[in-house]
């Protein structure tokens, strides 16, 4: 679908714990992104509690929406169409934003796209790269989601790989409980690492039979733990910064390793990260070192645009509805929902 006229897109998001709105031009400019974060309330639990969640997402959505609409300069008139995150995440989470939207949409009449919460994660690489086209790679890492992905076209996604288990951002909030640090464990360790030595302990790098780019943290998270329980049962001094910095390296060991597989057998030129995990300092590091290596232009959001925010929805949304899809009244939450689903 070809336009002259300016496309604004309102993007809503309420996978998680974030209630987030934004407004976005063209697909590339964000005119507003706010995000009201719930971390504070979570953390008093050691983690996300999805009644909690979806409460907040209630209380806060319409606030988030006015404010997002205001910093933009606009109203809901002059708004193209309504992009919302229909999944995956937690159900009652998402059936807030995915109610709101279609309200939305019902009274002003203007168009509704459904879209993929890890879709949104890959086009945030647009917001700071306006060179960025596909085909291009993407790592995908998240709290929920570790996926190898080639960015064939806007909305055309082939997984290369994923995760048997847990994602990487999951194992890193477990092993952040187990030493000590707490939730959220991602910042946490990234933090306690940078005075740690990444070579003191020696956690496995595990490999999937039959599938190699798919990936496990299971094992590793339990080799942590053992190793954990192994110095309590015999006395000895646990060091958590060498701990964190040992886990960290397994874990950006075996991220980078199995993207430097896929730019090889498929020629990627350009390679992207995204997803919360994508702030980590080690794995961005990691990464640009990899790819200036192979002579591939690498690219990362800033961590704003990594973890959960509505900006990234309205960019998606807006290649979404270029490319025609409209969602119905009828959308809803679907929390186990597949990239390249609808």
């Amino acid at each position: 679908m070809e336009t002259n006229q300016d496309c604004y897109i309102l993007g809503i998001e309420s996978s998680c714990d974030e209630t987030a709105a934004s407004v976005v031009k063209n697909g590339r400019t964000v005119l507003s992104n706010v995000i009201s974060s719930q971390i504070d309330i979570h953390t008093l639990y050691g983690g996300v509690v999805p009644e909690i969640a979806s409460r907040k997402h209630m209380e806060r959505i319409n606030q988030v929406i006015r404010q997002a609409l205001s910093e933009a300069g606009l109203s809901l008139s002059d708004i193209t169409a309504i992009a919302v995150t229909y999944g995956p995440g937690l159900v009652g989470a998402l059936l807030v934003g995915v109610a709101e939207a279609k309200a939305i949409a019902f009274a002003t009449k203007k168009p509704l796209v459904g879209v993929h919460h890890i879709e949104g994660h890959i086009c945030a690489n647009y917001i700071e790269n306006k060179e960025l086209k596909p085909p291009f790679g993407c790592l995908v890492v998240s709290g929920g989601h570790t996926h190898l992905v080639k960015v064939g076209g806007y909305g055309e996604y082939e997984i290369l790989g994923k995760t048997r288990d847990d994602a990487a951002g999951e194992a890193f909030d477990k092993v952040a409980r187990a030493i000590g640090l707490g939730y959220p464990g991602g910042p946490k360790i990234d933090k306690a690492a940078k005075s740690g030595n990444p070579l003191a302990l020696d956690f496995p790098r595990a490999k999937v039979g039959g599938s190699e780019y798919d990936f496990s943290f299971s094992g590793l998270k339990s080799a942590v733990l053992n190793y954990l329980n192994g110095c309590k049962m015999k006395g000895e001094d646990i060091v958590t910064e060498d701990v964190a910095a040992s886990f960290q390296k397994a874990v950006v060991d075996v991220l980078v390793e199995h993207s430097e597989r896929a730019i090889e057998e498929y020629g990627f030129t350009e390679f992207a990260i995204a997803g919360g995990v994508a702030s980590n300092s080690a794995l961005r590091a990691g990464m640009e070192e990899m790819c200036n290596r192979k002579g591939v232009k690498f690219y990362r959001p800033s961590p704003i645009f990594c973890t959960d925010n509505a900006a990234m929805i309205a960019v998606a949304g807006y290649y979404e509805y270029m490319a025609g899809t409209r969602s119905g009244t009828d959308l809803n939450a679907m929390p186990a929902l597949k990239l390249g689903e609808r």
